[in-house]
């Protein structure tokens, strides 16, 4: 009896160990299950919840685009006509949308009709669009959503941004119109839409997002890009671009040739201001400086004291323009225009651009390796026209060449398909000029003049500024894969 009861003690104190270490290792345990859990939290932020720009909660894009389909126009246009020909290869192969973004003007011919888009921004009927779209117009009849069928006046154009504004039914109409909102709060990664009219297929709605910002294409001094992915053909141009809140955020402009999914807007501040200065004085202002500026690489960085690469070198200044008066001169490095840091020729072209004339300006420029800043009191860029004839000093103009000529930015020199960018771009051959004549092409690259190297701009006008009429020429080009040359006489025609 008394060895069972010491039996059953010894059962029940085994048990009661084994059950203290088994509590102990299941608290042990859960605590360890839980540490990492209260210890990582504080890492792991949750990714914050926009609904205004993820239009998830729904699914659709519906509700934006009811709201700016009404003020969407498709524009029918009437062009003027010319001389024969048709269309080069080149342009039969890229479009002539591709051209007419990169090089400008497009060789007259008969009386042709096109399609674009445009945006209605005020009541009375003032609409956006592009400025190539209504290029050389003699007609421009919009189509409202409701089918109905309007005229439209081109109250002012803007071909340095590609912008166009247009009056319809002269201002007596009442139009449903869409909001012009700040495109500089726009995010790459945030949803947009695109409405046009892409191949006549009018009140076609796109979706995507902005896929980057501050874009170049080498189109000019102005270039600053929305990119987004929403499918932009041809026939969108002028159509807008709107965020989630139905606003106009951009005005699509151009897209890759052969590239799925790359496009690209006019910012709409940029347009804005744009469509300010054409509706209240039918022309565009911009500042002048007068200075002629080059990248600084990391050699010119070297010899002028600079510490790297990011400013704007002053080749040359104009007498008696707005930067001889402040005392800019040949050498100065240009580090900030108006607050704004100029660290690429672009940054201060567009500055000086947007910049009103008359308003004075503060620059800080880097001088023999020390900082100062300058006053400059801006002025207006001159006429084209004007500085085109100041320039040309007598000699052949471009007119007398019978051709012009753009430089081949990697970009262009990516959609034709070449290996180098060296060399110069025909952008457009006069009809019926000595060029024409000798078979010179838009898009041909002219790789050598009289057997002399064209390597970049510079070069071309090197080599054809003392070029007189009577002058002959022997040019050779570069047309797809081949290489030919050409000769002609130089004359006014």
């Amino acid at each position: 009896m008394q060895l069972k009861r010491r039996t059953f003690l010894a059962t029940q104190l085994i048990a009661l160990v084994v059950g203290i270490l088994a509590g102990a290792a299941v608290t042990s345990h859960s605590a360890w299950g839980r540490q990492p859990l209260v210890a990582q939290a504080p890492s792991l932020p949750q990714a914050p919840i926009i609904p205004v720009q993820m239009p998830l909660t729904t699914g659709t894009f519906a509700k934006v685009a009811e709201a700016i389909k009404p003020a969407v126009i498709n524009i029918n246009t009437v062009s003027k006509g010319g001389g024969p020909g048709g269309r080069t290869p080149f342009e039969e192969f890229f479009g002539e949308e591709f051209f007419r973004r990169f090089f400008g003007d497009v060789p007259e011919r008969i009386p042709q009709r096109s399609l674009g888009s445009g945006v209605i921004i005020d009541p009375s009927g003032i609409a956006l669009t592009n400025a190539h779209v209504v290029e050389k117009a003699t007609e421009i009849e919009v189509i409202t959503l409701d089918g109905s069928k309007h005229k439209a006046k081109l109250i002012g154009s803007d071909k340095k941004t590609d912008l166009a504004v247009l009056k319809l039914d002269e201002g007596k109409g009442k139009f449903a119109y869409a909001r012009v909102g700040d495109s500089d709060k726009m995010q790459v990664g945030d949803w947009v839409i695109a409405v046009g009219s892409p191949f006549g297929l009018q009140s076609t709605v796109t979706a995507g997002i902005i896929s980057a910002k501050a874009r170049q294409l080498g189109q000019g001094p102005f270039d600053d890009f929305l990119q987004t992915d929403a499918a932009i053909n041809p026939g969108n141009s002028g159509g807008p671009l709107v965020n989630m809140q139905g606003e106009v955020i951009g005005i699509n402009t151009a897209i890759v040739a052969g590239g799925s999914g790359i496009g690209f807007a006019i910012p709409s501040n940029m347009a804005r201001k744009i469509y300010t200065e054409l509706s209240t004085k039918g022309r565009v202002t911009r500042g002048w400086l007068g200075v002629s500026i080059q990248p600084l690489t990391a050699e010119l960085a070297r010899s002028f004291g600079s510490k790297d690469t990011k400013g704007v070198l002053i080749s040359d200044v104009v007498p008696d323009s707005p930067a001889g008066k402040a005392g800019l001169k040949p050498g100065d490095i240009l580090l900030e225009f108006d607050g704004k840091k100029t660290e690429a020729p672009a940054d201060l072209q567009r500055g000086v651009g947007f910049a009103a004339p008359g308003t004075d300006v503060k620059m800080k420029v880097l001088r023999e390796g020390g900082e100062k800043t300058v006053d400059v009191k801006i002025g207006e860029a001159p006429d084209e026209r004007e500085a085109q004839q100041r320039g040309s000093g007598g000699k052949a103009a471009p007119s007398a060449l019978g051709l012009e000529v753009r430089p081949i930015s990697p970009e262009v020199a990516r959609q034709l398909n070449l290996k180098t960018s060296e060399g110069v771009i025909v952008a457009r051959v006069d009809e019926g000029s000595p060029a024409a004549e000798a078979g010179i092409q838009r898009g041909d690259v002219i790789r050598e003049i009289n057997r002399q190297k064209v390597r970049s701009q510079a070069d071309w006008e090197r080599l054809v500024k003392d070029v007189k009429d009577g002058d002959r020429l022997t040019v050779l080009l570069q047309r797809g894969p081949m290489s030919l040359y050409v000769a002609f006489t130089v004359g006014r025609g």
